[in-house]
């Protein structure tokens, strides 16, 4: 009598382990293909910050319209941030998983800024040519 039981626990066993195994594989094959997708899509690689947040996503949380060529209106953003950020105060009955969204939100949204900006320095550098920051002592 023992041995059956013993027999159904490892049978039941390896079937729950087994279609874990598939399931991860599954999991596994889809990311690859993703992230082969992303790698021939120049600018796809950027769509997600450490967070996992796409700047359409961060947009829809803050109730933003998304920067059109970098421009955004930081001002608003970071109103509809401080109003959102504490409505959701744990202390007064808020949820802390809605105050980390919303924080990663309003980061994804300052680091698109930030790149856009970065990348228009850049090609103004190229255009204009380098001018170094020279200082003249007195």
């Amino acid at each position: 009598m023992a041995h059956r039981i013993i027999t159904q626990v490892v049978i039941t066993g390896s079937r729950v382990l087994g279609r874990a195994f598939v399931e991860a594989y599954k999991q596994a094959a889809a990311s690859h293909k993703y992230a082969q997708q992303a790698a021939k899509t120049p600018g796809a690689a950027t769509n997600f910050a450490s967070s996992g947040l796409t700047l359409d996503e961060a947009c829809k949380i803050l109730n933003v319209a998304p920067p059109k060529a970098g421009k955004v209106d930081m001002e608003n953003v970071m109103a509809r941030f401080k109003k959102l950020f504490d409505v959701n105060e744990p202390k007064n009955g808020g949820s802390f998983y809605l105050q980390s969204k919303i924080l990663r939100a309003r980061e994804r949204i300052e680091m698109e800024v930030r790149e856009a900006e970065r990348l228009a320095e850049r090609e103004k550098e190229i255009t204009e040519g380098w001018k170094p920051k020279v200082y003249k002592d007195r």
